[in-house]
């Protein structure tokens, strides 16, 4: 039984990326997953991805740029306000500047750079470096 889907697509790129493999089919697909690969794509971490429906829940064909050495969920999801981003920097990434934090702000899902620069507090995600 699949509990988290979003820990099972990271946990699949992850596999994928340690195996060399370019391409990686993610299943079941879900929204909060979409926008987690929108900003891996934009971040510079995956070439892109595409949504394919099989009438199953849908999946998502990703493409890896081999760019990625750890990426994971963040449970429990731990609500951080501006002055915390730094601690969990020092817990989820190896190095300052090196990595990003995926969090989840009353406007949209954002790296905690884009969130200190907007002065946003939120729920940690994911991290990937």
């Amino acid at each position: 039984m699949l509990h988290d889907v979003l820990a099972n697509a990271l946990s699949v790129i992850s596999n994928a990326e340690n195996a060399s493999k370019s391409i990686v089919l993610v299943k079941p697909a879900s929204k909060l997953a979409r926008d987690v690969f929108e900003l891996l794509k934009k971040e510079g971490y995956i070439v892109g991805y595409e949504y394919v429906d099989d009438r199953k829940g849908g999946l998502f064909k990703v493409e890896l740029k081999g760019n990625i050495n750890k990426i994971g969920v963040i449970k429990p999801r731990f609500p951080v306000k501006l002055e915390d981003y730094e601690k969990f920097e020092k817990r989820y990434l190896p190095a300052k500047d090196f990595g990003r934090i995926i969090v989840s702000t009353n406007q949209k899902l954002m790296t905690h750079i884009e969130a200190k620069e907007k002065k946003l507090g939120g729920v940690l995600i994911a991290y990937v470096y």
